[in-house]
């Protein structure tokens, strides 16, 4: 569905932010205590190498779950705010029929005459029948009036379980957002103090990278919303990585695609697996600028292909938003939006 609203980022996101970007890995120090003796340094700075990179995709998959836990809190939220305006509006409809019964019931208990000895004593026979077939009607609305009551009130009480229960899922939520924040800080602290042992050439080199483009798109794009996606990707080259953020001064890997689109006016997921599954699957030979290419076996990984064989993605904490081979790593799903 095409929408005209930007994403906002979740306070949880934007508070994770600053607590991530200061970080990365814990095993580090570890696996290079443990390396033995007479081991060369190439292969010590090749093994930390392959355990950063682990951790980046461990902590990726963290982040997608985090992600969509916070989706689904966001969800429940919204439900749960509507089931409380429906209650309120119930609570209000009863009220008034508590109102409507309760003067029904006062006029006939001040009444308190027999029917059959007020017709006896009537003066004017046909007047009491005219009185009395609208009192019987009267009766019949009094009745509908205690039935529609009575199933007011049902449905209000099935509300009102129904608002429990959402709660009750709206707490789990929130806990499992946390503890997934707290996964993928743990697993990028690990990573940043790995990368710390490795020389400073090659922390560098690591995330350097040329942030132009690598050269002229030759294609069209493969929709009318995939220009100006792609456009906006382009734009977003050299922004840094910055873990939970959808833009636009930093991005994570599925933040930029989800920011991209949101520009051409196109609301995707916060997840790249539901980026994977948000339009048409196409093969990678009939790729096009602006289509969203997930990654590995479990779509953690996303980024927006350019044409000429490149994706621009946000790879991992310390780099910035930039240009790569489409090949990269393997390729899960193209998807056209």
């Amino acid at each position: 569905m095409v929408s005209h609203r930007r994403p906002s980022q979740t306070g949880l996101a934007a508070s994770a932010r600053v607590t991530v970007l200061s970080a990365a890995a814990a095993t580090a120090a570890a696996a290079l205590a443990s390396a033995p003796a007479g081991a060369e340094p190439r292969e010590t700075a090749a093994a930390t190498r392959a355990e950063v990179d682990r951790l980046y995709t461990e902590a990726e998959r963290a982040t997608e779950r985090f992600h969509r836990a916070d989706e689904d809190a966001g969800r429940l939220r919204e439900r749960v705010s509507g089931a409380r305006d429906r209650l309120a509006r119930g609570q209000d409809r009863i009220n008034g029929m508590r109102r409507t019964l309760g003067s029904v019931a006062g006029a006939q208990y001040r009444s308190g005459v027999d029917p059959s000895l007020e017709l006896f004593l009537s003066s004017d026979p046909d007047s009491y029948l005219e009185r009395a077939a609208a009192l019987e009607r009267l009766g019949d609305r009094h009745a509908r009036t205690l039935a529609e009551f009575r199933d007011a009130q049902r449905e209000l009480d099935q509300q009102r379980a129904e608002v429990a229960r959402d709660l009750t899922e709206l707490e789990r939520s929130r806990s499992a957002v946390a503890r997934h924040k707290r996964s993928v800080e743990r697993k990028l602290e690990h990573a940043r103090r790995l990368l710390e042992r490795l020389p400073a050439a090659e922390r560098a080199s690591r995330s350097a990278r040329d942030g132009s483009a690598p050269g002229t798109v030759l294609l069209a794009s493969g929709s009318r919303h995939a220009s100006s996606a792609a456009a906006a990707a382009r734009g977003a080259v050299g922004s840094p990585y910055v873990w939970g953020a959808n833009g636009p001064s930093g991005f994570d890997c599925s933040g930029l695609v989800q920011w991209s689109y949101a520009q051409a006016g196109v609301a995707l997921p916060r997840t790249s697996q539901g980026q994977a599954n948000a339009g048409r699957r196409i093969p990678l030979s009939e790729a096009r600028p602006g289509d969203i290419v997930t990654y590995r076996g479990d779509a953690s990984h996303v980024g927006m292909y350019m044409g000429n064989g490149q994706v621009v993605h946000a790879p991992y904490p310390g780099a910035a938003v930039r240009y790569d081979p489409v090949g990269m790593m393997p390729v899960h799903a193209v998807t056209r939006v």
